[in-house]
């Protein structure tokens, strides 16, 4: 009788110490900001990764659209959460800087690749043995991502791209080129020595519908700084009206860190609270 009694003081014990245990547990849950989405492009003829933020209320509100921003080097590695943190913040109702917005961070497969067109340098075709694509890539936004998008969300009609370092080449190549794929283009130290300096020897495309250009660029050497000065000048003195063009500088950055202040500088002016 005492060894059953014992036998079930223990048990009762374990049981409680077990549920005390079970109430101390911690609860982890993933943490999600948005989503990843990977589909077959045409034109490439492979797969492509895009991380995807959406507004607070995208899910609760299944009769608003929203602006998209497209972001070049857009992986969770790359440059994806911090920006969409970025727009996160500036559209809350009492920040106000930048409207709801949904963020399409494209991931890289090959950048060297994708973002430069044809050199005639012999040092770059060898220090970048893949590059020259860029003509693929900007068909790829305009004929496979922007209709993905298009049709797989709701948005409402007006886009933003950015783009940094090589990534900013190509959004000067896609606003000398083709302009009307966006309506906003953030391009912060853009690569522009590429091929001798060449797309700034090119007249850029006549447009018909509005354009804002914001470039920016940090303390990143004569090179860098020139370039991104020239270009800016070059646009803002050939601007029409239906064109509003913006430049900061820097100082205090450098090519590692200028695209976050640039962005977030971007996002006052270009939206309205600059």
């Amino acid at each position: 009788m005492k060894k059953h009694l014992c036998i079930l003081l223990i048990l009762l014990t374990t049981i409680k110490v077990s549920a005390q245990d079970h109430s101390k547990t911690p609860e982890i849950k993933p943490l999600v900001i948005g989503e990843t989405v990977t589909f077959h492009s045409s034109v490439l003829d492979e797969n492509r990764k895009l991380n995807i933020y959406l507004p607070q209320n995208y899910v609760a509100d299944s009769t608003k659209t929203y602006p998209v921003i497209y972001l070049l080097d857009g992986a969770l590695d790359e440059d994806f959460i911090h920006i969409a943190g970025i727009v996160q913040f500036g559209s809350f109702s009492w920040i106000n800087m930048v409207p709801e917005s949904i963020v399409v961070g494209i991931a890289n497969v090959d950048r060297k690749r994708d973002f430069t067109y044809p050199t005639t340098i012999a040092q770059d075709k060898i220090d970048f043995p893949t590059s020259g694509k860029s003509e693929d890539f900007i068909n790829f936004i305009e004929k496979d991502l922007q209709p993905f998008i298009q049709e797989h969300y709701r948005t409402e009609g007006t886009t933003t791209i950015i783009g940094q370092s090589l990534g900013g080449l190509l959004a000067t190549e896609i606003l000398y080129k083709k302009p009307e794929l966006f309506d906003n283009y953030i391009i912060v130290s853009p690569s522009l020595w590429w091929d001798d300096q060449s797309l700034l020897q090119l007249e850029p495309k006549a447009y018909h519908s509005e354009k804002q250009i914001y470039v920016a660029v940090g303390k990143e050497g004569e090179i860098m700084e020139r370039d991104a000065k020239s270009l800016y000048q070059n646009l803002d003195a050939n601007k029409k009206e239906n064109t509003k063009v913006y430049f900061q500088f820097l100082e205090a950055q450098d090519h590692g860190d200028a695209l976050h202040l640039a962005v977030y500088g971007a996002f006052e002016v270009l939206f309205g609270k600059g």
